[in-house]
């Protein structure tokens, strides 16, 4: 008799795990803040560098040094620091944590106009026991300074060659340049002193996370980049809105700059780049940067015909906003009685080349609108054959209603996510659509706070890595988009009119018509989908 014998088949070995990277700065550093004394300071560096430190992001070695006018010891500035973290920082503060944190920092008085102020702060930062050698400038300060502040590094030997081995690395600000012309000139002044690899110009959008997540999501999902293409889009819509007005008396700098400044330039093409750029070769930021270039350049130009058809400027209007009065924008502090700003832009926008030919984009900003929210809606074309009719349900009340698009929505603030709409059979005797929602939504899955933008760019600077800023022709390539309509807009009310709309509403009626003529219509983003 013939017996069998069993052997048990040994489990296989478990699969060895790689660890993730670990994204942190890992060189000594200098950190020097123009503008130590500023509300950006106050708000968003100092904590952004405290909730980089209690994570463990920075190195053992770092020194922060505030830089201002005023006359402050280290231990006044740093108990103003101290003050700034517990009331702006997104982590919970620890006390013991802040002590120690707060003890890495010290201060400098320097007057910004004066050479010799550079040559002490160079004589200071030369102690490499207590500066480490590796220097971080963040300038904090108004553009017009911009150029003397890199002017006095230069001329105080504040910086260091480009191929020394230790590094110099200077943050500027947005708003980058007034213009096209002020752009290119501010750009020729930094790279006559700077290498382009050793200035990074922030723009705060690019550091939220669901910003960044664009790129992930289009290109690491073969089930939605094919379909980002004229054959598939219908339209675009990007929505930047804001309820605040001029408070905080900001009107002096808004009624100057206006919205195309402000928000259009820099946050909306940015978004429009993440959007509609072509995939990169490599993650890389020179790859990254080439392609939102390509993209820009490829915007079809606002000639005055069309800055008439397609842009729309506006101002809101006194009136009530939640059952409280407020004041029009002319009405404003620090406003012009008689301004021509526009707090309000709308801009139907198109793209010439092979991918985005015949889809218009349709963009859009302002002060004192319904919700402060910031997405990018892609509506997709509709099936060409109707086969299902669609419905529109409250509870199991429904009439019959026009077929509805896909929609996918990325939502960058707040309740940080992307959704879905698209269209399922309603449960019912009946074969009826009705548009449901698949919603991702941070918050839902990872259940923790989202790292503010400015501690990604702050870490990524530290770490060489200008992928997350803007080179210098991606910003005059924005500057070359919008420059026509502010040089049309300027002085020119009678040819451009300013559209009055509501407080709380969602723009001038001047702004619907830019979809209606195309027969279609702008979002309400504050509903499903």
């Amino acid at each position: 008799m013939m017996s069998t014998q069993h052997t048990q088949e040994a489990s296989p070995a478990p699969e060895a795990r790689t660890p993730l990277p670990r994204v942190s700065a890992e060189a000594p550093f200098t950190a020097v803040i123009f503008g130590a004394s500023g509300d950006l300071t106050r708000r968003k560096l100092v904590p952004g560098l405290y909730a980089l430190y209690r994570d463990g992001f920075l190195p053992d070695r770092f020194t922060i040094v505030g830089v201002a006018r005023r006359e402050l010891d280290d231990q006044a500035f740093r108990n103003q620091m101290a003050e700034a973290i517990r009331e702006h920082s997104r982590i919970e503060v620890t006390e013991d944590t802040l002590a120690t944190f707060l003890g890495r920092i010290r201060y400098h008085v320097s007057h910004l106009d004066e050479p010799e102020s550079y040559r002490a702060l160079n004589e200071k930062l030369n102690d490499t026991s207590v500066y480490p050698a590796n220097r971080l400038f963040f300038l904090a300060v108004k553009p017009e300074l911009m150029s003397p502040v890199v002017q006095g590094l230069e001329t105080g030997s504040l910086l260091y060659p480009i191929r020394d081995a230790r590094w110099s690395r200077v943050v500027v600000e947005k708003p980058f340049g007034r213009d096209l012309a002020s752009a290119v000139a501010l750009n020729r002044r930094l790279l006559a002193r700077l290498d382009e690899s050793q200035v990074y110009r922030i723009d705060h959008y690019l550091g939220k996370e669901t910003v960044q997540n664009m790129l992930s999501f289009r290109f690491a999902n073969t089930i939605f980049e094919p379909l980002f293409n004229q054959h598939f889009v219908d339209h675009v819509q990007i929505t930047v809105s804001e309820t605040v007005g001029m408070e905080s008396g900001r009107g002096g700098y808004f009624d100057d700059s206006g919205v195309v400044r402000d928000m259009v330039q820099n946050h909306l093409l940015q978004l429009l780049c993440l959007v509609g750029m072509e995939p990169p070769s490599e993650l890389t930021a020179r790859s990254i940067h080439d392609q939102k270039v390509q993209l820009l350049r490829s915007v079809v130009p606002f000639t005055p015909d069309r800055i008439v058809r397609d842009a729309v400027r506006g101002q809101y209007q006194s009136g009530l906003l939640d059952g409280e009065p407020v004041p029009g924008y002319r009405e404003e502090d620090r406003v012009d009685p008689d301004s021509d700003t526009a707090a309000y832009c709308a801009l139907r926008m198109e793209i010439g080349n092979w991918r985005w030919s015949g889809v218009p984009f349709y963009l859009r900003t302002g002060k004192r609108l319904a919700r402060r929210v910031s997405e990018i809606a892609v509506q997709f074309k509709t099936p060409p054959l109707q086969l299902f009719q669609t419905v529109e349900c409250d509870g199991d009340v429904c009439d019959l209603t026009r077929a509805k698009p896909n929609v996918l929505v990325f939502r960058l603030q707040p309740d940080e996510g992307i959704s879905l709409q698209v269209s399922a059979k309603r449960p019912a005797m009946q074969l009826m659509v009705e548009n449901v929602r698949m919603h991702f939504g941070y918050q839902d899955t990872w259940h923790k706070s989202l790292p503010e933008a400015y501690e990604r760019l702050l870490l990524d600077v530290m770490r060489g890595d200008a992928t997350l800023f803007t080179r210098s022709d991606e910003v005059e390539a924005m500057w070359s988009i919008v420059d026509p309509i502010l040089h049309a807009w300027e002085g020119h009310r009678k040819a451009y009119p300013i559209a009055g709309y509501a407080p709380g509403s969602w723009g001038p009626a001047e702004a619907d018509a830019l979809l209606q003529r195309d027969g279609r219509a702008w979002r309400n983003p504050g509903a499903p989908g």
